[in-house]
């Protein structure tokens, strides 16, 4: 048993140095709320425990001959992993539901059935490991999730060079943990604890480098960002994109600010997933926002608008939209603000016009 441990810990120090260097930056950063903190407690505690059934699956392979107990030991790490990138997902991705876990779970249950019927994997009378019919399916179900996350990370980003470069070494070091087996053999898994633990890591640091830019509630990027991004490439802009919620004061005072939060997100959520490249959300204060649109042609801007009233008219909320736009290095910023505001407040004029008259 005390050679087990000390194994133990000799093939997986640096994934406990990981974990220990991440809870305590977990612990000492302020930014995220409890809930998310709590989540990546709870994931970390879950690739810990991972470990320790890779580690006593290959450890006991050469010793135990009872197949009942292998299929179990594969058993439990075939059906964990997807089970943990379902809860990077959850911890990575902002209002993500519960559904997230089902394929996993089904994943389980196939798991499990496989102990009897050899369905995903068996042991044969060598003791050496047999795939069955679905015997890669837990693959390629983690190869699914991955993707998953990756196409949400990207659909929420601000779609600009700084957020997209951390969500490409993420996706190429999660890709990794699930490919090498394959390449080099399958002690290669016996890290891939290590290669999720140092990479949500490095993550959580590009997160909180970004933190400065990035406006707490909505996770877009915030004024100050704004006044820095566009002085630095003035010329590039064609278009500004303002929008203002309508309500806001109304929900607060009837449901609390809780509420009108939520509405905030929403909203901001609406408008990432409407963006392009190029184009960036920025929350400039209260309940207004400007998209700023870089190199965009003007067919591109007015598609973009409808994107945003699309998908606004899927929630519980309405807000008002202007734009202007222009040659590139044409027209002044303020100038081409003052336009977009301009036609915002018009906007809303008229929805509170509608309003009354109902």
């Amino acid at each position: 048993m005390i050679e087990a441990i000390k194994e133990y810990f000799f093939q997986n120090w640096i994934l406990l140095l990981i974990l220990g260097a991440f809870i305590v930056v977990l612990l000492i950063t302020s930014f995220s709320n409890k809930k998310t903190t709590i989540r990546y407690m709870v994931l970390l505690v879950s690739i810990f425990l991972l470990s320790i059934v890779v580690f006593a699956e290959f450890y006991l392979q050469p010793v135990v001959e009872n197949k009942t107990a292998r299929l179990i030991l594969m058993t439990i790490r075939y059906s964990a992993t997807p089970f943990v990138l379902a809860l990077v997902i959850m911890v990575l991705v902002k209002r993500q539901k519960y559904f997230v876990f089902i394929p996993a779970a089904l994943m389980l249950i196939v798991n499990v059935i496989s102990i009897f019927t050899g369905i995903v994997f068996s042991i044969n009378d060598s003791y050496e490991l047999v795939r069955g019919p679905l015997g890669y399916f837990p693959f390629i179900l983690s190869g699914l999730y991955m993707v998953f996350l990756i196409v949400l990370l990207i659909i929420r980003s601000n779609k600009r060079i700084v957020e997209i470069a951390p969500i490409v070494f993420l996706s190429i070091a999660l890709a990794s943990g699930v490919a090498f087996p394959f390449i080099f053999g399958s002690k290669f898994a016996q890290i891939f604890c290590t290669i999720i633990a140092a990479s949500l890591f490095i993550y959580y640091v590009f997160t909180i480098l970004e933190l400065t830019k990035k406006d707490a509630l909505t996770g877009v990027l915030n004024r100050e960002a704004y006044y820095i991004e566009t002085r630095r490439d003035y010329k590039d802009i064609t278009a500004i994109v303002s929008l203002d919620m309508n309500g806001l004061k109304r929900i607060n005072d009837t449901f609390g600010h809780a509420v009108g939060d939520e509405a905030l997100v929403t909203l901001a959520l609406c408008f990432t997933k409407a963006t392009r490249t190029r184009q960036s959300v920025y929350r400039m204060g209260g309940d207004e926002f400007v998209i700023v649109c870089r190199k965009t042609p003007k067919e591109e801007v007015a598609e973009l608008v409808e994107r945003i009233k699309e998908n606004v008219a899927e929630t519980d909320y309405t807000c008002s939209i202007g734009y202007s736009y222009h040659e590139e290095g044409t027209i002044k910023l303020e100038d081409l603000l003052r336009e977009s505001d301009k036609e915002m407040y018009s906007d809303k004029n008229e929805f509170y016009k509608n309003q009354r008259s109902k």
